[in-house]
């Protein structure tokens, strides 16, 4: 039976349209379709829709009092039933992720096989994180388990499920993903193919080999794994879920995870190192310091650009979306505990992430910016940071400053950010020796003032980061915040 057409009302959500439009082709509303009045729902089909909010007990809230009685028990009854699994790629957003709670594992894990697509648009245009985080919340432990076996590379990328059950499920699905490609090139594929099969193993196998802390250094999550394609990753290093300070290290231009997930980690372990060390000097001085920890995530999360295409904000726009949804996917999970975020940004990432900040979608406590080609932002004042915590450094012989390639240049004194000095000295607090930064890429070298000043950003020191004037002298740990 066809679903009948609706008159040209807009007073019904469509959400709800589109679960009672596929219910009632899957056979599964029976009786229920008449007492919920499906004539009288909205013909217009929303491919991005909330079939299910956790929050709402009662369906009908949303629609408020014109639904009677018995279509309240109605609707109530139709967001909770499981659908026919030929009918799940009609679906996206919370429809799909609601949909998947319910269904046996060998449909979800049926349909994940069968559909990576529906797993990417997921990643591009993700149910909200807070629904997300409340979605999982509410899913028994068993199910937990099932939908983390039967689905690792949907649950594993799915921003709000916790920290923890994320790089379970991305380290499973890399393990499933490497043995697959060994099989094929076991199998004897032709040349052609052979060459790109070893190419996509040793992209698999770098992040292996990322994940492999030393022993005496905190371990590492996979929180982000995308094979397809150019390939994405996020690794923390520290515990995601219960850091006080986090910083999101967000590359420039030619990164790969093939070529710089396992240098761009080593990165993040020096900065969460240096950050670590800093709270423990001023937790001596300062009881509110003690105890404090700081984790901080390696993300190669977009595909950077290259010679080809290095002209052009496509990849900077689709990078500002997916470190959006990072962002979010922090702050929901950590809903009532977040941590102090700040982002580190480098060449081309920050002009990706000065994209997302002036979207006013999501808001971080600071921003460092290093090494930047430009904002298409004029001002640090448009940027969703707090309390003005927006810091840019340059270094000398960086052929990139100062170039404005991208619209304004964040060094400039218009622009309104505050400068952290990258050009060395001594510490006026450890009276150690800081190395200058060089190049496009010597601000994360161990031992500079860059990585110095970058760590004291994370962990709210603002006091304490050097600009290079006379006040650098009584930036001591009395002054410090």
């Amino acid at each position: 039976m066809a679903f009948p057409p609706a008159p040209a009302n807009d007073w019904i959500s469509p959400l709800l349209f589109d679960v009672a439009a596929l219910l009632w082709n899957s056979g599964a509303l029976s009786g229920v379709a008449e007492a919920f009045g499906v004539h009288e729902i909205n013909q217009q089909i929303s491919s991005n829709v909330v079939v299910a909010d956790p929050s709402i007990q009662d369906p009908s809230t949303i629609l408020g009092p014109i639904l009677t009685p018995d279509r309240r028990a109605a609707t109530a009854r139709i967001v909770s039933l499981p659908m026919d699994p030929s009918l799940l790629p009609m679906l996206s957003g919370s429809a799909l992720m609601e949909q998947l709670g319910l269904l046996p594992e060998a449909d979800v894990a049926r349909f994940v096989t069968n559909n990576p697509a529906a797993v990417s648009a997921m990643m591009v245009s993700p149910p909200k994180a807070a629904l997300v985080t409340s979605w999982w919340s509410g899913l028994t432990a068993a199910r937990q388990k099932s939908l983390v076996t039967s689905a690792p590379e949907y649950v594993g990328n799915l921003d709000g499920v916790p920290f923890a059950v994320r790089d379970q499920a991305n380290r499973l699905f890399l393990k499933q993903s490497i043995a697959k490609l060994q099989r094929s090139i076991d199998s004897g594929v032709g040349r052609a193919q052979l060459v790109e099969t070893k190419h996509r193993l040793d992209i698999l196998k770098q992040i292996e080999r990322t994940l492999l802390a030393p022993s005496n250094e905190p371990k590492r999550q996979l929180v982000t794994f995308d094979p397809s394609r150019e390939a994405r990753a996020a690794v923390a290093v520290g515990n995601l879920a219960t850091a006080d300070y986090v910083s999101y290290l967000v590359p420039g231009m030619f990164f790969t995870v093939q070529g710089q997930m396992y240098d761009w980690t080593v990165i993040a372990q020096d900065l969460q190192k240096e950050q670590s060390s800093w709270i423990q000097r001023l937790a001596k001085s300062d009881p509110t310091m003690v105890g404090k920890t700081a984790a901080t995530v390696s993300w190669i999360g977009y595909a950077t650009p290259d010679a080809l295409d290095i002209a052009s904000l496509s990849k900077a726009d689709l990078g500002a979306t997916y470190l959006g949804n990072a962002v979010k996917g922090l702050q929901a999970s950590r809903a009532g505990s977040e941590p102090y975020l700040t982002l580190v940004t480098h060449s081309y990432g920050s002009t990706a992430a000065m994209i997302e900040l002036s979207k006013n979608s999501i808001s971080v406590d600071a921003l460092a910016i290093v090494g930047s080609p430009g904002s298409s932002t004029q001002a640090a004042s448009k940027l969703a940071v707090r309390n003005d915590n927006v810091y840019v450094g340059e270094a000398a012989w960086d052929p990139v400053v100062n170039t404005a390639f991208y619209g304004s240049d964040p060094g400039a004194a218009s622009f309104g950010a505050r400068k952290m000095d990258v050009s060395g000295g001594t510490d006026v607090i450890t009276h150690q020796k800081l190395a200058p930064a060089i190049g496009h890429l010597g601000y994360f070298d161990a031992g500079t003032e860059a990585m110095r000043n970058l760590a004291l950003i994370g962990i709210d020191q603002g006091s304490l980061v050097t600009d290079g004037t006379l006040a650098d002298a009584t930036r001591t740990v009395a002054s410090a915040k």
